[in-house]
């Protein structure tokens, strides 16, 4: 275990420097593989023959295909009240600061060409952008950030990495609610907790984030009983990141990623969404007589089989084939044909634009991905992310078995979630910012 997470720091390591001197400019952008060029999304796209691109889509109905993960960042230049951790800019903390210039740069904000001072909109307009050349109807469902509380209900910033407030969610989306809808974040340890949760429902949330290991959350404590209750009674989905967490430290309390941790809410009625599946790295088998490591995701597949939770526990496919995923848990998710009605599409925006995190060489020697498919995915990835994500997704195969349209059907999902999807908008509407 302790080699294990040795190596997994030294890799961390490696990759902050590769990603600091990119960022730093030691390479021009145009000369390095490992920055997001950040081309003109609007088709056509170079490179792309647009009947391979249009093949992406066959059986899929873009009205039902809402992205369940995709992340709001902000500096709170415009007002927003986003912030980002200091230590993310200070060159003393190399990790955490080419952490945030590779996010920016998959984000496509932050280089030469945006100022300092407009991280926020053009992180909006660089995403609006992205949903304008898909299809009408598809959505993104963005994601608001609370800062780590501690178990006095005391904030924490010096536990947070980032905080994007539900206002402000709630404010893009309403913006432009035929792409967007919003998810609330609100620490259950909050003195006020019941009172956000009750004005994010009225307010059209979709769903509520959290970040267990990273937010310093519990998800046995008795005193989250209530917050579940209201969440159980009103059908909001609970979104919760299990596995470990290593882009957004927070608190870094790794053991409160357990997948096996959501049978609390489960047990309440609250419908949960896994975020990643649980695929990444390791938690305590907590079911044993003497709890060991076990591979998180091996713990997600076994709620996943329990009859207990079929109508409760899903999870959602964003990050799933970077490269810091095992080749297994590829094979398992294409294979696992009884899990895709439960499955959900998100692509973890903006990580798709972080070039680095997805290698497809590695996917095609791990046999699920067509060598055919290389060229055209490399070039829609340079102008279009979240497209890329999405045929990727759909261009991974394993003996025979690929990613079922209900992967894509994620819509139904969400129609009783808070005040339901037709309702979100009207109120959106009626709501200002």
């Amino acid at each position: 275990m302790l080699r294990r997470r040795h190596l997994l720091c030294c890799g961390a390591a490696a990759a902050a420097g590769l990603f600091s001197a990119l960022t730093a400019g030691a390479l021009a952008a145009d000369a390095s593989p490992w920055r997001n060029p950040c081309g003109h999304p609007t088709p056509p796209i170079p490179g792309v023959d647009p009947d391979w691109l249009a093949r992406i889509w066959d059986g899929l109905d873009p009205t039902q295909l809402w992205d369940v993960h995709a992340h709001l960042i902000g500096t709170g230049d415009s007002g927003s009240g986003c912030w980002i951790a200091p230590s993310l800019s200070q060159w003393w903390h190399p990790m955490e600061l080419a952490r945030k210039h590779a996010i920016l740069n998959g984000a496509c904000v932050g280089g030469p060409d945006i100022a300092a001072a407009d991280i926020d909109r053009a992180y909006v307009r660089r995403l609006t952008a992205l949903a304008d050349a898909f299809p009408t109807g598809a959505r993104w469902l963005l994601f608001a950030f609370d800062e780590a509380v501690d178990d006095t209900g005391r904030r924490r910033p010096d536990w947070t990495t980032f905080h994007v407030p539900d206002a402000y969610a709630r404010a893009v989306a309403a913006q432009r609610p035929d792409r967007f809808g919003w998810v609330a974040s609100i620490h259950p340890h909050r003195e006020d907790a019941l009172q956000r949760l009750d004005r994010a429902i009225a307010g059209g949330a979709l769903a509520l984030k959290w970040l267990p290991s990273s937010m310093a959350i519990d998800l046995r404590d008795p005193r989250l009983r209530p917050f579940y209750d209201r969440l159980a009674a009103a059908r909001l989905p609970l979104i919760v990141h299990c596995g470990e967490e290593h882009a957004v430290p927070g608190a870094d309390r790794q053991d409160l990623g357990n997948p096996l941790l959501l049978r609390e809410p489960l047990r309440h009625g609250v419908r949960v969404i896994a975020a990643h599946c649980a695929s990444l790295g390791l938690a305590m088998d907590l079911d044993q007589p003497r709890p060991r490591p076990a591979q998180a995701f091996e713990l997600f597949a076994r709620l996943m089989d329990e009859p207990a939770w079929t109508g409760l526990l899903l999870g959602d496919v964003s990050a799933m084939f970077q490269f810091n995923r095992r080749p297994e848990v590829w094979r398992t998710v294409l294979r696992r044909q009884d899990w895709h009605e439960r499955l959900l599409h998100g692509s973890d925006y903006p990580l798709p634009g972080v070039v680095p995190l997805v290698r497809l060489s590695q996917l095609v020697r791990a046999g699920v991905l067509d060598e055919g498919h290389l060229a055209p995915l490399e070039a829609l990835r340079g102008h279009h992310p979240l497209m890329f994500d999405l045929a990727l997704k759909r261009s991974v195969r394993w003996q025979g078995h690929a990613l079922g349209a209900p992967v894509y059907a994620t819509a139904r999902h969400f129609a009783a979630g808070g005040i339901g999807a037709a309702g979100a908008l009207a109120e959106t509407r009626r709501t200002p910012g």
